[in-house]
């Protein structure tokens, strides 16, 4: 006990020292989701609900190839992200992506909501821009920031702690919602380059809206769907 306590303090004054600056890096955090993914992916197939439609498993992978191309045009600097996507027909699914470009999208959220195909786009770009912005590296360094004793932690306590711990969750909420209105904005603004109206674009955010029981109630760490349509709303108008 005694040497794990001053493993802690030699973390904590290491982080403290560098200003702050944070061990986790984005191959460990790559590394960390490809594995949660696998695992979510592999209980998906063992319960049939793993690409069950070919048509709109094509029907993803056509939007997503135009948006990565896109994303490519973008940045040909950065480096390329091994996109992987995966449909779901879980009604309790929606749409997800993990770091290095892991997404899953849930067939049955796509109907529910009778998305056009630049609508879906808006989906596939936001996601996607969850991964090219670094948003879950950020978050981790923002916990590590908070808290320097998770450096002297295994990777995987502070991956379990991310997604379970209310009260770091908490601490993180504020950056969460400015992460979402980021990937909102900056989704839209791709998919628009790639070629699709900004209107239809903005098009999801108003069914998003309507087909919320409170739609101006958000959450924490997530802006109200009122508030998503009007930002849509207004970035289309400038857009266009």
């Amino acid at each position: 006990m005694y040497f794990h306590r001053i493993a802690a303090l030699l973390a904590m004054c290491l982080a403290l020292s560098s200003g702050g600056a944070s061990a986790v890096t984005q191959a460990e955090v790559e590394a960390g989701a490809a594995r949660l993914y696998r695992v979510r992916i592999d209980a998906l197939a063992q319960a049939g609900m793993l690409d069950r439609d070919a048509a709109f498993v094509a029907r993803v992978a056509r939007i997503a190839q135009r948006l990565g191309e896109q994303a490519r045009r973008d940045n040909p600097a950065a480096p390329a992200l091994s996109w992987e996507i995966h449909t779901s027909s879980d009604p309790d699914d929606n749409a997800s992506c993990m770091a290095g470009g892991k997404i899953l999208v849930s067939q049955a959220y796509v109907e529910q909501l009778a998305l056009s195909d630049a609508e879906l786009a808006m989906v596939l770009s936001h996601e996607m821009q969850h991964a090219i912005l670094l948003h879950n590296l950020k978050e981790y360094k923002e916990a590590v920031r908070r808290d320097p004793g998770w450096l002297a932690r295994p990777f995987s306590a502070l991956e379990e702690a991310l997604d379970h711990d209310a009260r770091l969750m908490g601490q993180l909420a504020a950056l969460n919602r400015e992460q979402e209105v980021e990937a909102d904005r900056e989704g839209m603004a791709m998919a628009w380059r790639a070629g699709w109206r900004a209107k239809q674009l903005a098009a999801y955010f108003r069914k998003l809206e309507q087909a919320a029981s409170m739609s101006h109630i958000g959450s924490a760490s997530h802006p109200s769907a009122l508030q998503r349509w009007r930002a849509a709303r207004r970035q289309a108008g400038a857009l266009e």
